[in-house]
C-alpha cells in the first residue's frame, strides 16, 4: 500500500511516501531561516508558508519515488495536535487530494506518527513497549499496546522538556533552534558553579514538571545582567541539560520497572539530543532492557513517519472524510 503522508503541524512542510514501513521518499521544507529572526515560530508565518510550499514538497516527493499521483493508493495527512493553522493547510490540501483522486484519506495524530519513527529505523520493534515521547510541545511517557492503542502513564504538568531546553537557550541569547543549539553548546556540567534545581512534582508518581527550572534559569540570567557578571553559558547549557535528562531518564526507569517492561523506545524531537541518548543507553544496558531510537532524521517532524503510522492506522480501519478537521490538541490515546 503506498501512501503520500502530509505534515504540517508546525514549522515544517513535509511529504513523503510510503510502503508499510519502508520509506520511498521524504521532503522536508524548513522554515528555520525565517523564524530564527524571532526566535521562535510565529504561527501566522508558518501557516503562510506551508501554503506557499506544500504542492511543491508533495509533487517533489512523487518524483523521488518515480510515482504519480495516480499510483498512490491512500493520501495521509497530521490532523492533531499542533499550530491550528498550520494544520489546517496540511489537512484541506490532502482533503481536496483524496476527493480528486479518489483515494481513502487516513487523519494521524502527531505523537503517534513520532512513536512510528521508530518503526522506520528499527524493523524488529513491534508493541508492546514502553515509550518516553519528548518533543517542544509535548512531554508523556505511554504504553503502546498495539499500534494504533496507547495509555497514557504520565506527562508533563507544565511545560515540555523540549519547551524548557528552548526557553532557556532563548534566555541565553542562543539562536533558533534553542535545543539544539544548546546541546551543541553544552560542555561538563559543573553543578556546584550553577545549583539549578532538579525538577520534581508532589504528587503523580510518572509526572514531570519543568517549569520550575525554566524559571530558574531565567532568574539566574536576569539576576546576572542586574549585577555585570558574566554566565559561563556552556555550563549553564549542561547544568540545564542533565537536570531534564535526569528527571526523564529516572521516570522512564522507574514506569519499566513497576509494569515489567523490556523494550523501550524514545521518540520525538528531544529524542536526538546527545545527553539523553547515551545516559538513556546506559541505564537500559544496566538493567537489561532493549532501548530503541529513530535515526536522527527521523527524530523531529517529517512525513515518513506520518506515512507509517497512517498503515497501521488504516489496517484498524481509521479513515477520514470531507469533514475531517484539524485539531490543536488531543491525547494520544483518543478513540
Amino acid at each position: 500500500m503506498k501512501i503520500l503522508a502530509i505534515e504540517s503541524s508546525c514549522d515544517e512542510t513535509a511529504a513523503a511516501v510510503t510502503e508499510e514501513r519502508s520509506v520511498l521518499s521524504s521532503v522536508v521544507a524548513t522554515q528555520i531561516a525565517e523564524h530564527k529572526i524571532y526566535g521562535g515560530v510565529v504561527p501566522e508565518i508558518a501557516s503562510r508558508r506551508h501554503t506557499e510550499a506544500i504542492s511543491q514538497v508533495c509533487s517533489e516527493a512523487l518524483d523521488k519515488a518515480g510515482l504519480t499521483y495516480g499510483d498512490i493508493d491512500a493520501v495521509a495527512v497530521t490532523f492533531a495536535p499542533g499550530l491550528i493553522g498550520a494544520l489546517l493547510v496540511g489537512v484541506n490540501f490532502a482533503k481536496g487530494l483524496s476527493m480528486s483522486l479518489k483515494k481513502p484519506l487516513i487523519p494521524v495524530h502527531h505523537l503517534r506518527s513520532h512513536i512510528a519513527a521508530n518503526y522506520i529505523s528499527n524493523p524488529t520493534l513491534k508493541p508492546p513497549f514502553l515509550c518516553l515521547l519528548v518533543s517542544g510541545g509535548n512531554t508523556v511517557l505511554a504504553e503502546v499496546t498495539d499500534y494504533t492503542k496507547f495509555k497514557i502513564l504520565g506527562g508533563t504538568r507544565d511545560d515540555a522538556a523540549g519547551e524548557c531546553f528552548d526557553k532557556a537557550a532563548r534566555c541565553m541569547g542562543l539562536e533558533y533552534p534553542g535545543g539544539v543549539n544548546l546541546d551543541k553548546l553544552a560542555t561538563v556540567a559543573d553543578t556546584k558553579k550553577y545549583p539549578l534545581p532538579h525538577p520534581t512534582v508532589s504528587s503523580g508518581e510518572f509526572d514531570f514538571s519543568f517549569s520550575g527550572l525554566k524559571t530558574a534559569v531565567m532568574n539566574l540570567i536576569n539576576n546576572s545582567l542586574q549585577k555585570g557578571d558574566i554566565i559561563d553559558v556552556p555550563v549553564v547549557c549542561a547544568t540545564v541539560r542533565q537536570r531534564v535528562c535526569d528527571m526523564l531518564i529516572e521516570k522512564t526507569m522507574l514506569v519499566a520497572e513497576k509494569f515489567g517492561y523490556k523494550t523501550v523506545a524514545v521518540a520525538g524531537g528531544v529524542s536526538a539530543n546527545s545527553e539523553l541518548r547515551s545516559r538513556m543507553t546506559e541505564e537500559c544496558n544496566k538493567r537489561g532492557l532493549t532501548l530503541y531510537y529513530p535515526e536522527l532524521c527521523y527524530c523531529g517532524d517529517n512525513a515518513a513517519m506520518v506515512g507509517v503510522q497512517a498503515y497501521y492506522e488504516f489496517k484498524d480501519g481509521n479513515s477520514g472524510s470531507a469533514s475531517l478537521n484539524a485539531a490543536a490538541t488531543l491525547p494520544i490515546d483518543y478513540r
